[in-house]
């Protein structure tokens, strides 16, 4: 097994573990962004799925089995999905830097479970991405179909929002910070969302040349 599929095997091990713990600490009710008061079992696994964090980890150890399984693809589907967990993984990274950090408590296995998610996978699955491809994974094509997602996911969220009142990010509250405050944190966001899938493809197009 070359390197770089070891590495890709290492980020899929961590990114899973992770996934693992902490369907096991909601499972047992423990703090999700330190829930002071966890729902019962039915609502905290739906607002687990429904974390950015999660879906964009899921997709990260997929993509990363993947490739460490010697399961090269190039279909549209593969490039995608690759692109928005990659992408994703990164978005989560910065905005729990500079919107999240220090706004909630955590301790144990719960603070283990969150630096494994939102630090040391992102760092692996960029670093993976830069050191050791697959090359030649993100065309220009790919940049529109990869923002439906996302978009998917805030629409999800912010509908479910202001149904149950409840908001997987405190950013996104509209009942605390309002509609215009949301509305511009969510156009920041989009901005570095769509930034950093143009930095993928020409980063992928100039790697592509020196590999």
């Amino acid at each position: 097994m070359t390197r770089g599929r070891w590495w890709h095997m290492v980020t899929a091990l961590v990114a899973t573990s992770a996934l693992v713990l902490q369907v096991v600490l909601v499972w047992r009710g423990a703090n999700v962004l330190n829930e002071t008061d966890p729902p019962e079992l039915g609502e905290r696994l739906v607002r687990f799925v429904g974390y950015f964090t999660i879906l964009s980890n899921a997709l990260v150890a997929w993509s990363s089995w993947t490739i460490a399984l010697a399961r090269d693809r190039d279909t549209t589907w593969w490039r995608l999905l690759r692109l928005d967990g990659l992408i994703g993984i990164t978005v989560t990274f910065v905005v729990v830097q500079v919107l999240l950090k220090g706004t909630y408590e955590l301790d144990g296995a719960d603070l283990l479970a969150d630096n494994l998610l939102h630090v040391v996978v992102p760092v692996l699955a960029v670093a993976g991405w830069v050191f050791f491809g697959p090359r030649d994974r993100v065309r220009r094509g790919d940049l529109l179909p990869a923002l439906v997602f996302p978009i998917l996911w805030l629409v999800y969220t912010l509908v479910r929002g202001e149904i149950v009142n409840w908001y997987p990010y405190p950013f996104l509250n509209t009942d605390k910070h309002g509609y215009a405050s949301v509305a511009l944190t969510c156009l920041g966001i989009a901005v570095l969302f769509v930034a950093l899938a143009v930095l993928a493809w020409k980063g992928d197009e100039r790697l592509s040349r020196t590999r």
